[in-house]
């Protein structure tokens, strides 16, 4: 993985094969290259880093020709070395990959043995091996990928570019997802819609087992049985595919300062004229399976208490990558809920479809409407947060926790566990949330005020009780994923059975604390640590912070806001802690180091 974009084009295709490759930066990766056919002859050019290393490379030794092939690479077999970067070639073939192959190292020794030896450490390589030494012992192009293709076991998304074949480009999915664009006299391959929105906003999406072979007239599709198969033409908002900064200085500022905005929108999808509006039931549902990785895995964590508190319906939360191994008891009585921001994370597609035949019912959360996940559950409901780009995910958060806890609102009324007068409040109370996430968005400047203290840190915990521990979570995830120092999340009341001990003064322990029915067990729990000579930063209401604010290190002060909604205000300082304190550290905030956006390896 991560990126791939084709070009069967009238013009010189390098400038646009980096351009585009330029717009799948927010996946992130470490190394990149393209390769293109000139006539006759397949070259190709690669550098490890950012693109701005390749565009160099091309500089001084540019490429020619109107069909290419690119990607950026982020590494899973080898380092990130120049010899390991796609494009892979050997002899008539390159080949680009996102994914794994699970059978390279048996197809390696298969190859070695006829005299067809890899220069790389990667996976990747084999496929371009296998379809040269078919090509050596006379198969065609398409005869060469398409066995190749059949030798593969495990995920992938390809693109195959050939030696003197300055009309065909093959592309094939199973796992991974890659998609076909269509234009007048030119086509496209790329890996998600945001890197073809420059070209074309007529895309086919390849469903799994797809292979292409697209020329300048168009794309031939077959599905896994080798048949004929016609796939829908969907049209892009290209506007939604848009990606700039606007005036921020990291794309995830801009995605923080989004939030308001994107969750008023998710109401106005939702919560049309004040009334809600799902299309589900729950009123025969006897229990839920919530399943998502990372982030998403603790918007999860937060669902639960809303689904058992608010509609009293028993929830199981899993990570995706260990929902299929252990082996769950699935009924047609439960459904199963996957939470994506891409719609593509490879262990929740593959936990959604371990789950499919077992349960009542499937549903999506997700940002991404046409995504794999999106199209294979039974009901998907968009979080409409729009395209974020910041490998660290905000604003995709935020809403994730708005649709599912408008859904717990749904299951609680439709299970008559809540009145239409009590659903009406709840509803009114949410008509507010954008402009209490306004306030909370005041707290940037106090958290910028000690970025420099808690860049200074070696290890921070991150406290909170009930639907607010797993924003501790959340907040310490960001933290590492940022700013790459060691944080933890815990629940308040677990610091006595083991974390106290790595309390000193040289710790900050940030509580989030809204004054609610737990507070005053939290404030004790934040006593321990004071008497230990620890850092507090007490995050809290005006009443919270009066009450137990005095003797903390430093506190921030949140808008009062009723406790249903806290998960989703407190979000708010989490994120700008990270953010702040990365920026005071310099690392990359919007591509953190071997982080990729979307995970479509196992």
């Amino acid at each position: 993985m991560c990126g791939i974009i084709g070009i069967l084009g009238k013009n010189e295709v390098a400038p646009q094969l980096v351009e585009a490759l330029r717009r799948l930066e927010y996946r992130g990766y470490d190394s990149a290259g393209i390769a293109t056919v000139d006539g006759t002859t397949l070259d190709r050019r690669r550098a490890v880093g950012k693109l701005v290393n390749l565009s160099d490379v091309l500089v001084h030794d540019p490429l020619r020709g109107k069909i290419g092939i690119g990607h950026t690479r982020w590494a899973t077999h080898g380092a990130a070395t120049t010899l390991n970067a796609h494009p892979h070639r050997a002899g008539r073939v390159a080949v680009v990959h996102n994914g794994i192959i699970e059978n390279f190292r048996e197809l390696r020794e298969e190859l070695a043995a006829d005299g067809y030896a890899p220069e790389s450490q990667t996976d990747t390589e084999v496929v371009a091996l296998l379809a040269a030494r078919a090509m050596d012992r006379g198969a065609s192009p398409r005869d060469a990928a398409f066995s190749t293709i059949d030798r593969l076991e495990g995920a992938f998304a390809l693109a195959f570019l050939f030696d003197g074949e300055g009309d065909m480009m093959i592309g094939a999915r199973k796992g991974s997802p890659l998609a076909v664009g269509h234009g007048e006299g030119e086509m496209f391959l790329g890996s998600d819609a945001i890197a073809l929105a420059p070209f074309t906003n007529r895309i086919t999406y390849l469903e799994e087992g797809d292979r292409v072979i697209l020329t300048r007239e168009g794309a031939e599709i077959t599905d896994a049985s080798g048949r004929r198969a016609n796939r829908s033409l969907a049209r892009i908002d290209v506007g939604a595919t848009q990606i700039d900064k606007g005036g921020f200085r990291h794309f995830m500022a801009k995605e923080i300062a989004e939030q308001p905005a994107v969750l008023a929108d998710a109401l106005a999808r939702y919560v049309p004229g004040g009334k809600l509006d799902m299309p589900l039931d729950f009123s025969g549902v006897e229990r839920l399976t919530l399943v998502a990785c990372g982030t998403a895995h603790y918007a999860c964590h937060v669902a639960k208490y809303w689904f058992e508190q608010i509609a009293r319906l028993p929830v199981e939360i899993d990570i995706a990558s260990e929902f299929r191994y252990r082996d769950p008891v699935l009924t047609d009585r439960q459904w199963a809920i996957f939470v994506s921001q891409s719609g593509e994370t490879a262990d929740t597609l593959a936990a959604l479809r371990h789950a499919a035949e077992k349960v009542g019912k499937t549903v999506a959360v997700v940002n991404v409407p046409t995504s794999s996940i999106a199209r294979e559950v039974d009901v998907a409901l968009p979080i409409l947060a729009g395209v974020e780009v910041g490998v660290a995910s905000t604003k995709a958060f935020s809403c994730q926790l708005l649709v599912l806890l408008m859904m717990a609102l749904k299951a609680a009324h439709d299970r008559g566990i809540m009145n239409d007068a009590a659903l009406q409040a709840h509803l009114d109370d949410l008509r507010a949330l954008p402009g209490l996430m306004n306030q909370a968005m005041t707290t940037a400047d106090p958290i910028r005020g000690l970025a420099d203290d808690l860049a200074e840190a070696q290890d921070i915990l991150f406290l909170g009780r009930g639907p607010i521990y797993p924003l501790a979570l959340e907040g310490a995830l960001k933290l590492k994923e940022l700013s790459y120092i060691h944080a933890e999340g815990y629940a308040s009341g677990e610091l006595k059975h083991g974390p106290i001990a790595l309390i000193d003064a040289h710790v900050p322990v940030i509580v989030l604390a809204p004054r609610d029915a737990l507070f005053d067990k939290t404030v004790s729990n934040m006593q321990e640590v004071m008497a230990r000579h620890g850092r507090v930063l007490l995050i809290s209401d005006e009443t919270g912070l009066r009450e137990a604010g005095q003797d903390c290190w430093r506190t921030i002060r949140m808008p009062e806001v009723p406790s249903i909604l806290a998960p989703l205000l407190y979000a708010v300082p989490a994120q700008l802690l990270a953010y702040h304190t990365a920026v005071a550290k310099g690392t990359d905030v919007d591509q953190p180091r071997n982080l990729a956006k979307s995970v479509t390896v196992e």
